[in-house]
């Protein structure tokens, strides 16, 4: 008997409309450990699932699932045919990193999968090779002043661009803040869904936080919810999702005809914005909570003044 699982198209292909239930449980089975082992985010988690189910629906779609049945060839036709559907090096990585996730966790179970992950090649992808996408000054007033009273929940979605241009906060780390995460007379935030799955706090700069005093005064419904985005559904309130916040957040930008329309784009705005200030690579990682400093890198190369003080003289020059 088949289980029906509903699933979104990603990377330009179509999910099975089923799986059966011998692949359903398999993936089951590798999301818990990429959630209790690996401690990956949410998201992550989902995205190498789809990838997973992707080639164990190709491959026993009609049998049990044997990885010891898998052969080479079996994953290169699968990665042609997901490249084939979308070529571009972002794809490719995902795809790489979820079945070379996914042969590691087999060969945590106990299965001889080398042969496999071998083949599966680092698809070429230059770091730090493009400038981050930000907006501009003019955009942001343009973005902030088209929340006119006319909107519905226009406070909401006012409070809610502003925590992504004001502090860097993710859709996710928006989405979960509560109201006793705030300390109103200390001026700062907790952030509990973080993709680093750690507490962290931060300031609260003063217009985020009048944008969500605002909102809590005089738009939020009365609810017992401690959640400060909530949303009403068959007489329940729930907390908003991160999907709700990315929705806000290009509505508003489409509205006011702004192509970068994520809540990513906003933590660059702020990257930027802090960079060109005169604040250190190191400040910016602590303030977007990059795990990793090289992850920082890229806006190095915003910081032209800098740069320019320590670049070396053109041969032939008189300098």
């Amino acid at each position: 008997m088949a289980h029906t699982t509903t699933h979104r198209a990603a990377s330009g292909t179509r999910e099975p409309a089923a799986y059966t239930d011998h692949i359903t449980q398999e993936l089951h089975r590798y999301e818990e450990h990429l959630r209790d082992m690996r401690g990956l985010a949410e998201g992550t988690c989902r995205q190498r699932v789809r990838i997973v189910g992707r080639l164990l629906h190709k491959k026993f779609a009609k049998h049990l699932v044997d990885t010891a049945e898998l052969r080479a060839e079996d994953v290169r036709r699968f990665l042609a045919s997901q490249l084939d559907a979308h070529r571009t090096p972002s794809n490719a990585s995902q795809l790489a990193s979820a079945l070379r996730s996914y042969f590691r966790y087999r060969a945590i179970c106990g299965d001889q999968v080398g042969k496999l992950t071998a083949i599966i090649s680092n698809p070429v992808h230059w770091k730090l090779a493009s400038l981050p996408r930000a907006l501009k000054p003019e955009e942001v007033e343009r973005l902030l002043n088209s929340f006119t009273d006319n909107l519905r929940l226009q406070k909401r979605g006012y409070a809610i661009v502003r925590c992504a241009l004001d502090m860097g906060l993710r859709a996710g780390e928006i989405a979960y803040i509560m109201i006793g995460d705030i300390d109103w007379r200390a001026g700062t935030v907790m952030l509990r869904g973080t993709i680093s799955l750690r507490q962290d706090i931060l300031p609260l700069p003063m217009e985020t936080g009048q944008a969500l005093a605002d909102y809590l005064q005089h738009e939020r419904p009365s609810t017992r919810n401690p959640a400060i985005f909530v949303r009403q559904k068959e007489g329940r309130d729930y907390p908003i999702t991160s999907a709700a916040i990315q929705k806000v957040i290009k509505r508003a930008c489409r509205r006011v005809g702004l192509p970068h329309s994520s809540a990513h784009a906003f933590r660059h705005t702020l990257a930027c914005r802090l960079v060109e200030s005169g604040s250190s690579l190191k400040e910016v990682a602590d303030l977007l909570r990059h795990r990793s400093l090289n992850t920082t890198l890229i806006y190095a190369k915003l910081d032209t003044p800098k740069l320019s003080a320590v670049a070396l003289p053109w041969p032939g020059s008189k300098s």
